[in-house]
């Protein structure tokens, strides 16, 4: 049986045999798979790559996630799980860099996932599989030294960034747009979470359509999954939460670009709107500051107590996936005000326990929720439409429930096997064209 880079390449026919590579050097520079999500610069992609490295390696790929270290008493390596390692490498001082930083280190970081490469066999590493621009910059050197493919997920763009800013935001640097665009053109192969993703690499981007693959991303469903008759009373004793309270949930990054503002403005409307609501409302902010958030990590409380709902918010730290999925399953709804979403993976998670979610039509959203059956999607940041979509769930309170059902069933049809397995074609596809290529 053909194994490692050699498992694509021509049959006895001239067929193209393709094969999984055997083992992957997956690239994220800026954020480590180990940190907590919701705070600083881990989000949705720490889970993406968690699950996903997971996943290929139940498929039988060794995953070696190569990342900066930031701090001075880290392992060299970490068994994240049976066939994952995680790498931890040596690129500029260990605390006070923050992504924007990150570039000049690229050349630090790449000498680190090289020598990682030469203590081995030639050829250990069959495929690149880089993670947002800084890692597709390290990645583009790595793959053209090994002579093996580059697979490049964007997971954000600055050029889509930049077209939806909220207010006060700070536009995305033209050094990013660059490297961006050296990223396409370097890459074997492109992996969107949605087809308009896609669309957005092929105009903004340049990106050819032999490039480009749409993998949707994938929910943990044993862990996120609906609780049993009679569970919610239960989650929300457990989270001091009221058994009769409307709870709007906010689950992320607490940054301009995700809009938890536009959450706090909305209530305050619903709350003129229906006074008596007060009695029964609850929005737990979950997350921590990041990305331009972290300027004025106190902002979001200020504009509680200016909006005179301070009452009615609870703010937490970010948790790990057992309480998070608790929280899903206490909410009335998730929602999400982002400007931008490449796909939202905490839309997925919540309608996979079971809640509805109120989100923006921005970006994968509307592939993630189905308005109208599995929660709302709303056009535009306006408060009044925002307050109208949630009063929904204060007029109708069987809504939830109907909506909840719908979104589990919705949801089960993502799970990460899925992704992995559409991932690992990917692979195979961008071996064997480089191979016929050779």
């Amino acid at each position: 049986m053909l194994t490692g880079r050699r498992a694509a390449g021509a049959g006895s026919r001239g067929r193209v045999v393709t094969q999984r590579p055997a083992r992957v050097a997956m690239l994220s520079v800026h954020t480590s798979p180990l940190h907590q999500p919701g705070t600083g610069d881990a989000g949705g992609m720490n889970v993406y790559i968690v699950e996903l490295s997971k996943r290929l390696a139940e498929l039988g790929v060794e995953v070696e996630v190569f990342t900066r270290a930031t701090a001075s008493g880290l392992p060299p390596t970490v068994e994240l799980a049976p066939g994952v390692l995680v790498r931890h490498v040596t690129a500029g001082p260990y605390e006070g860099l923050f992504k924007e930083d990150l570039p000049a280190q690229f050349c630090a970081f790449t000498h680190g996932v090289l020598r990682a490469e030469a203590a081995n066999r030639p050829g250990y590493y069959d495929l690149v599989h880089s993670h947002y621009w800084l890692s597709g910059q390290v990645g583009w050197l790595a793959a053209e030294r090994w002579g093996v493919p580059l697979v490049h997920t964007m997971h954000t763009m600055a050029k889509v960034k930049n077209a939806a800013l909220a207010v006060g935001d700070t536009p995305e640097p033209l050094a990013r747009v660059v490297g961006e665009t050296q990223v396409v053109e370097a890459a074997d192969r492109l992996i969107a979470n949605t087809v308009e993703e896609a669309d957005d690499l092929a105009l903004h981007y340049g990106a050819r359509p032999d490039q480009l693959s749409v993998v949707h991303p994938g929910v943990n469903l044993d862990v996120f999954r609906p609780g049993g008759h009679g569970d919610r009373d239960a989650v929300r004793a457990r989270l001091g939460l009221p058994l009769d309270a409307t709870v709007l949930l906010f689950a992320g990054r607490i940054q301009p670009l995700k809009a938890p503002d536009v959450l706090l403005r909305a209530v305050a409307d619903l709350l003129r709107q229906v006074p008596a609501l007060r009695e029964r409302l609850v929005v737990p902010i979950v997350g921590g500051p990041s990305g331009s958030g972290l300027a004025r990590p106190e902002s979001l409380h200020k504009l509680a107590a200016q909006l005179g709902i301070s009452d009615v918010v609870r703010f937490h730290p970010p948790v790990g996936q057992a309480q998070l999925a608790d929280w899903y399953r206490a909410a009335t709804a998730l929602v999400m005000p982002s400007y931008s979403e490449s796909f939202g993976l905490v839309a997925l998670e919540a309608q996979a326990c079971g809640t509805p979610v109120v989100a923006a039509a921005v970006g994968g959203l509307p592939v993630a929720v189905r308005d109208g059956e599995t929660g709302f999607l709303v056009d535009g940041h306006d408060t009044g439409d925002w307050a109208r979509t949630l009063r929904r769930f204060v007029d109708a309170p069987e809504l939830g429930a109907r909506m909840g059902a719908a979104a589990a069933r919705h949801a089960d049809g993502f799970g990460w096997a899925n992704a992995a397995a559409g991932t690992a074609e990917v692979y195979a596809r961008a071996m064997s064209t480089r191979a016929t290529r050779q």
